[in-house]
């Protein structure tokens, strides 16, 4: 007698435990997650280390329950739609490219491997969703759409006598060109005149920048991985010719540009570690809208600003939520 009723309160816990049994070896199994960026620099950097922090918040811990695999195309794209393909094949539960490179390589590589970008300016036009609301099929994420409007006004505020921004970029980068499109119209509002010089690859923007000395008044470095990667060649040549290099990213103003509006890029890698979780957690990744990054800050630079021959306006300093230098 009391074996059978042993074994049948035995069967009365499983029946409880089973419909919870599920959910809890599901969260204990390792998840796999890869990372790649077009090129290493500063923000890419700070936007995957974000994804790992906001996981880890989220219950996904490294070592643990948590596998993160990253790969840097150092600036290639044949190398981006490599590192796609192998990451295609190896089949983890979420792909996380950051920057338009990475993702159109990635969204070309699978169709069913759930993909969540971030650091892209403008995923409709880069065709890697159908609409901001409802993205479709396997992929979401989040887009750093640059404030122009804002750094416009800024270069204005800091030399008020400007009327020539010089632009450099990628024209081979889908973001570069919607960017420099919404500087021409903005610089248009407040009576600018934009020169381009093209930076196809790093190594070429050294050169493109010294073709601006004498036709521009500032030059405007825009969220492009090709030059960005470049900035210190970039840096060197305003130092040189006293033309101010400002920047879209707050991550190059400690690297030497005049000033930025813009994100912190750690905190756009949090919030796409946020989206991440949610589709680990089994959420579909075309049922996400697209986010957009959150929060601007000012970074001003004076030392560098002195070194190209500006002053920064007090007004300027006293508002800005990082003094590099200080």
């Amino acid at each position: 007698m009391p074996v059978t009723r042993l074994l049948c309160a035995a069967a009365a816990l499983a029946a409880f435990v089973g419909p919870f049994a599920a959910p809890v070896s599901a969260m204990a199994q390792t998840k796999t997650v890869a990372i790649t960026a077009i090129v290493q620099h500063p923000a890419l950097d700070a936007t995957r280390d974000g994804v790992v922090e906001a996981l880890k918040d989220a219950g996904y811990v490294q070592g643990q329950n948590l596998k993160v695999e990253y790969q840097s195309a150092q600036g290639n794209p044949a190398t981006a739609a490599q590192i796609a393909r192998q990451f295609a094949g190896s089949r983890p539960d979420v792909i996380v490219p950051i920057s338009t490179p990475s993702a159109q390589a990635v969204a070309a590589a699978t169709r069913d491997i759930p993909v969540v970008f971030t650091a892209v300016t403008d995923p409709v036009s880069a065709q890697l969703v159908k609409s901001m609301d409802k993205p479709g099929a396997n992929i979401t994420g989040l887009s750093d759409m640059a404030p122009v409007g804002e750094h416009v006004a800024l270069i204005r505020e800091i030399l008020p006598q400007a009327k020539r921004i010089g632009v450099l970029y990628n024209p081979g980068e889908p973001n570069s060109i919607v960017l420099v499109k919404a500087l021409k119209d903005e610089a248009a509002k407040a009576g600018l005149t934009v020169v381009e010089a093209s930076v196809p690859k790093s190594s070429d923007a050294q050169q493109a920048v010294r073709s601006l000395v004498g036709k521009a008044d500032a030059v405007y470095i825009p969220l492009d991985n090709t030059v960005v990667s470049a900035l210190e060649s970039v840096i060197a040549v305003g130092q040189q010719a006293k033309l101010p290099i400002f920047s879209a990213d707050t991550d190059s103003v400690a690297r030497g540009t005049v000033a930025s509006i813009g994100f912190d890029y750690l905190q756009v890698g949090k919030q796409t570690g946020a989206i991440v979780a949610r589709v680990l957690k089994g959420e579909k990744p075309g049922d996400i809208p697209v986010s957009l990054a959150k929060g601007t800050d000012l970074f001003v630079n004076p030392k560098s600003a002195a070194a190209m021959g500006v002053t920064l306006p007090d007004a300027v300093v006293k508002r800005a939520t990082k003094v590099v230098g200080q």
